[in-house]
């Protein structure tokens, strides 16, 4: 699979191989999907334990690059239904740029449009990505990458702060 190459400001710049993008830790597009059920209690899924990277590391609902010419939107959508088995409104949070190495020599630099959604529904994981899955309180997700953060992936531990802060931000304003 080609993934998008870019800039710090998000314009493409070509594309490469997947693996070879992050053998060379290139910085290129992704998304990451975080679902909250009426509850405010946020999807988590435990990677399977096949993956490349990462395996069996809690992380957000889904992740995932889009393809060349691929919307982003749509691409998040898209992974969601594949990876989790449903579908949900999404909605653009925020977007930031962050690099983490490996243990297996690759490298993900990434620059990260975070979706988010609220689905109550059937979950139909499929167990080539997803080992397990739950619900969760931000509160004690938060105690639990503290006392327990080689639990989870590099990209969540970056990603949720930002998330806490932005929808701290956006139930203010609102």
């Amino acid at each position: 699979m080609d993934v998008i190459l870019v800039d710090e400001n998000d314009v493409p710049t070509g594309t490469m191989e997947k693996m070879e993008v992050h053998e060379k830790a290139l910085l290129h597009r992704a998304f990451s999907v975080f679902i909250f059920n009426s509850n405010g209690e946020m999807l988590l899924q435990q990677r399977a334990a096949g993956k490349y990277h990462s395996p069996l590391l809690w992380t957000n609902t889904c992740c995932s690059h889009p393809a060349p010419g691929q919307d982003i939107a749509e691409a998040a959508a898209k992974r969601l239904k594949e990876e989790m088995g449903f579908t949900t409104q999404l909605e653009k949070a925020f977007e930031f740029i962050y690099k983490a190495p490996f243990d297996n020599g690759l490298t993900e630099y990434e620059y990260d449009h975070v979706f988010t959604g609220v689905y109550d529904g059937v979950i139909i994981p499929d167990a080539d990505e997803v080992n397990w899955y739950q619900y969760e309180s931000t509160e004690s997700i938060q105690s639990d990458l503290h006392l327990y953060p080689e639990k989870y992936s590099e990209w969540f531990k970056i990603a949720f702060p930002r998330l806490q802060a932005y929808l701290a931000q956006r139930n203010t304003a609102s």
